[in-house]
């Protein structure tokens, strides 16, 4: 639109933006851009009906609330103004094709988009000028977030933080002063950090009842005890996943992992951080395999719950793929064989094929005479046990310190209270209440943490482990491994070993010493709840789920007599409908239950 005299009656939206919210708290360009629209309107004639305000938020995409907000109005019908009016085009869209898009859009509806200090008018050559603009913007915009990267990729890399929120259990502080800018680094914070040792305690051991847990267990776990989020609120399965998963509480942060469309990026673009650990990476890579192995999406039903002993255990040593079972002679001999030769051929591996039978045979007699002897477990053990001395003298140095803020927040809340009856400070006074209801939530979560702590170290002290228990465990292990008919329990096994290897001449088995401790510890070399996941069909409570059976339920629902030669001949349009339904579910023999032909349940 060209300058020229003024046009009485034209209603004019302003649309002012800023990229950050940095920007938008300095309060000098949305003002400026305000006062220039409100002048160039002015000038014109042009009546301001509307002003839309976007405070930090980038041009690049139309995830912006005012800016949807304009575009509905600049659409609806009638259009409660004629013209939208921006500082430049760049406050609108810094993106070539959806300024266009927009464009067109608002014009469809007799809307114009106009710049003060870009003024364009509607013959070819002016839409070809603003186009070019558009590009020059989009481009600076591309530079202008390259360059910004490639510093905040560099302050990574000598150890600062960038900004974002930090994972719970860390708190930001100042590191150091460089010119007007402050560093800042992250730091454990004591308050939320036990709470997140606690969620990986609880997927590696559970809590003294139970083998590890999900972590949906988790969530509830967390929940039933009142334990809450850094926010406030419940835990739910995303935020107890994102904890488990995220390799920044072994002390490797990774800045720059994921785009803004959040996929991952080449590990080649991510730079790596050092931050004070919260655990240790033998524990965060035991968790990854435990939450492996209770993915259905990698584990299926039947590696859990069939008959073979080594399903889901056993992999060929040469290419690491599964091995599987095959038969011979009409189902007589049945093999352990790798599927990756049975499904690529010779050349992708050369495979091994070990009789079924012989290797359930060795790898259950050498658990029983190698590793169930006292000795053999006390020296596997020993480790462990080390470390959970450790993690104790830990605990009990945390609950000190908890114990000290408790008393030190309540001398502080003693001395607020004395202020306000002294009339020193106001009662009435919002802030002096904020300051107070903190007070109470730091002092009643430190003494909450406090006794959780002593509560599962008076817990761990009640299970320590002497040489009689390491006996009285090989002997019942040796025991109940073997099944009174023949054959081995699979989910003894299965917590005894978690990988089995085959190769030449040698086979190699591997195992968890949580797992074993865990076992140990409960008396039993059976899973507990949630150590193995089972799938378990539960049939329909109704006697049979056949056809028969659903004409008769429906039938009985709808208060009709039933006979074996089928539905009663009635007028009633009810029974009519009943009728042609039972005669149709007989037809086509569709299964049906409450909930489909069967529910499967996790247990």
């Amino acid at each position: 639109m060209t300058t020229g005299q003024p046009i009485a009656g034209v209603r004019a939206a302003l649309y002012l933006r800023v990229s950050t919210a940095r920007q938008a708290e300095h309060d000098v360009s949305i003002p400026d851009q305000r006062r220039q629209g409100e002048g160039w309107c002015a000038t014109r004639g042009f009546k301001v009906v509307d002003t839309y305000v976007e405070s930090g938020a980038s041009a690049t995409n139309d995830r912006r609330p005012e800016f949807q907000r304009l575009i509905e109005a600049g659409t609806s019908k009638p259009a409660p103004f004629d013209l939208v009016v921006v500082h430049s085009f760049s406050r609108f869209f810094r993106d070539h094709f959806e300024l266009e898009f927009y464009i067109r859009k608002l014009a469809k509806n007799g809307v114009k988009l106009v710049s003060i200090t870009q003024e364009m008018g509607d013959d070819p050559m002016h839409v070809m000028m603003r186009q070019i603009m558009a590009l020059f913007d989009e481009y600076q915009s591309k530079e202008t977030a390259k360059h910004v990267l490639r510093a905040m990729r560099e302050n990574a890399r000598q150890g600062f933080w960038n900004g974002s929120l930090p994972p719970i259990g860390y708190r930001v502080v100042a590191a150091e002063q460089r010119g007007a800018k402050v560093k800042k680094r992250l730091e454990i914070d004591p308050f939320h950090a036990e709470t997140v040792r606690t969620i990986f305690r609880l997927a590696l051991r559970g809590d003294g009842t139970s083998g590890s847990m999900g972590v949906k267990a988790i969530a509830a776990w967390l929940n039933e005890r009142s334990i809450r989020t850094r926010d406030g609120g419940r835990w739910g399965l995303g935020a107890v996943h994102q904890i488990l998963t995220r390799s920044t509480y072994t002390g490797r942060h990774e800045f720059n992992r994921r785009g803004k469309d959040r996929k991952l990026k080449p590990k080649s673009e991510a730079v790596v951080v050092d931050v004070p650990p919260m655990i240790d990476q033998e524990t965060f890579d035991e968790v990854q395999a435990h939450l492996q192995a209770r993915n259905p999406k990698k584990v299926p039903p039947r590696v859990v719950s069939g008959p073979t002993l080594l399903t889901g255990l056993i992999h060929c040593a040469k290419c690491g793929g599964a091995m599987t079972i095959r038969t011979g002679k009409g189902g007589r001999y049945r093999y352990y064989a790798c599927s990756t030769k049975a499904r690529q051929g010779p050349t992708a591996c050369a495979g091994m094929t070990v009789p079924m039978d012989k290797l359930d045979d060795l790898v259950a007699k050498h658990l029983e005479e190698r590793l169930l002897q006292p000795d053999r477990l006390e020296t596997i053990l020993s480790a462990v046990l080390d470390r959970r001395q450790e993690q104790a003298t830990r605990k009990r140095a945390h609950v000190a310190d908890l114990n000290k803020r408790a008393t030190e927040t309540d001398l502080r809340l003693k001395r607020l209270f004395d202020a306000i009856e002294n009339g020193i400070a106001d009662v009435n006074d919002p802030d002096l209440k904020d300051r107070i209801a903190t007070l109470k939530a730091t002092r009643d979560q430190a003494k909450s943490d406090a006794e959780r702590i002593t509560g599962s170290l008076s817990a761990a002290s009640q299970k320590s482990i002497t040489p009689d228990m390491l006996a009285k465990f090989a002997i019942a292990a040796r025991q109940r491994m073997r099944k009174e008919g023949g054959g081995y329990r699979r989910d003894h096994v299965r917590v005894l070993a978690q990988r089995v290897e085959v190769d030449v001449g040698e086979v190699r088995i591997f195992g968890s010493k949580h797992s074993l401790l865990q076992a140990l510890i409960a008396g039993t070399a059976e899973t507990k709840p949630g150590t193995v996941p089972s799938f378990v069909p539960k049939w329909c409570p109704w006697p049979d789920s056949n056809q028969h059976s659903l004409r008769n339920r429906i039938l009985s629902a709808a208060r009709l007599p039933i006979s074996p030669q089928g539905p009663p001949r009635l007028t009633m349009s009810g029974a009519r409908y009943i009728r042609a339904m039972v005669k149709t579910m007989d037809r086509k023999a569709a299964p049906i239950s409450r909930d489909g032909p069967f529910c499967q349940a996790i247990s």
